[in-house]
């Protein structure tokens, strides 16, 4: 089967929306059952979504981070878990964007618009904080070994190159596109959340992998100066959440037409209904709108933070801040809205909304999963700190 090339936003637009209404048929039954969606990536990645980033120069579409998240939202809305398995995908091509060789471009972004995917191997368990890493790159002839072990490896389970952070003999971290079928390579299906439950987030193991240099693109460097792709992985989250509260609500809407009336049963005339029922569908309305706002104007501001960072802007730092800073309020909005209109869809829906058959439960348990992927507490210090003091936030991959 061929992957088909995208070649305008609007084409990519148009195209999620006919994938996402496929997606969306036995999303309920998936989570329910956990059957790892092989079947439905094949057909979301022939589609050609997952290269819509690639720059024009290397025979992508380039598309605006806007429309990027709007694709993802809608994905997301339509099966929360097949919204996140990109995720690292798009990060990867971004590290890749940043502080790859043009060969390096070339090369794997060319993978990629045949329909390539890659997963992520970054984080570990049992290290003295998050950002910490002890999974080993070994010099071996002209080329690398890597040993080590990951976990939470959102899609690698599902890749063809498993982008993996590695440290150096310097200490310095580095990303490496692993295939996965290297030898050595181990991906265990041990993700047992009760969200989430197909991202495939599993374990990746490394015994003596072989890595040739030219499958190794700095990483660290992405954050010893203002680069997007901190912002960039943000509003990937940003977007998943908005697109579970979106779910949440049209789910609740619906079922609160077509199954539960509670303001029949009280005898209130059902042209009127329960106030309080209208009182919460006004208040959820506002705030999922609100988080659809935010991520489309963070998105616009991403967009102005790469493109001076292709020109080499002086700038950059102030607009990469920017676009961190609007990223932040987006995802801080999102958390709020998905795991609030995920819990107030039982309140509205009644009792019926919890029995299995409807699982409408899954949209709270994706939204509590998902929204532990980091801290938004500290999203809230970041901008207070930013607007009152002046402050930029930190380089990292969070924010």
């Amino acid at each position: 089967m061929t992957t088909s090339v995208i070649t305008s936003d609007a084409q990519a637009i148009a195209v999620a929306e006919d994938i996402a209404r496929q997606l969306q048929r036995d999303s309920a039954l998936r989570d329910r059952e956990r059957r790892l969606p092989h079947a439905e990536l094949e057909l979301f990645t022939r589609s050609g979504l997952w290269a819509i980033s690639v720059p024009k120069a290397f025979g992508g579409a380039e598309v605006s981070n806007v429309t990027l998240a709007k694709v993802i939202a809608r994905i997301a809305q339509a099966d929360a878990s097949l919204g996140q398995i990109p995720q690292n995908h798009f990060y990867a091509l971004e590290v890749l964007r940043v502080n790859g060789t043009l060969e390096q471009q070339q090369r794997l972004y060319a993978e990629v618009l045949a329909g390539k995917r890659f997963g992520n191997a970054l984080a570990e368990l049992g290290t003295r904080t998050s950002s910490d890493r002890t999974t080993r790159l070994t010099r071996d002839g002209d080329g690398y070994r890597i040993n080590g072990r990951k976990f939470y490896a959102t899609g690698a389970i599902y890749a063809q190159r498993i982008p993996t952070s590695v440290v150096d003999d310097e200490g310095v971290q580095q990303l490496a596109f692993v295939p996965a079928d290297s030898p050595g390579v181990q991906v265990i299906d041990d993700w047992s959340g009760f969200g989430q439950r197909t991202t495939g987030s599993g374990s990746v193991l490394f015994d003596n992998v072989r890595v040739e240099a030219t499958d190794l693109v700095p990483f660290q460097a992405a954050f010893e100066r203002p680069t997007t792709v901190g912002p960039l992985a943000q509003i990937l989250h940003a977007a998943i959440d908005t697109g579970i509260a979106r779910a949440a609500v049209e789910d609740a809407l619906h079922f609160v037409r077509n199954h539960s009336r509670p303001w029949i049963d009280a005898g209130v005339d059902q042209a009127s209904a329960d106030p309080l029922t209208l009182n919460s569908f006004g208040r959820l309305s506002i705030r999922l709108h609100a988080a659809e706002a935010l991520l489309e104007r963070a998105g616009e501001i991403l967009d102005q933070a790469q493109r001076d960072s292709n020109a080499s802007n002086a700038s950059n730092a102030s607009s990469v801040a920017a676009a961190s800073i609007a990223v932040a309020e987006a995802r801080a909005i999102s958390t709020e809205i998905s795991l609030s209109a995920s819990s107030t869809l039982f309140e509205l829906a009644g009792s019926r909304a919890t029995l299995a058959e409807h699982n409408l439960d899954r949209h709270w348990r994706n939204a509590r999963v998902h929204t532990l992927h980091d801290p938004v507490r500290w999203k809230y210090h970041a901008i207070g700190n930013y607007y009152l003091n002046g402050e930029n936030p930190p380089l990292r991959g969070t924010i």
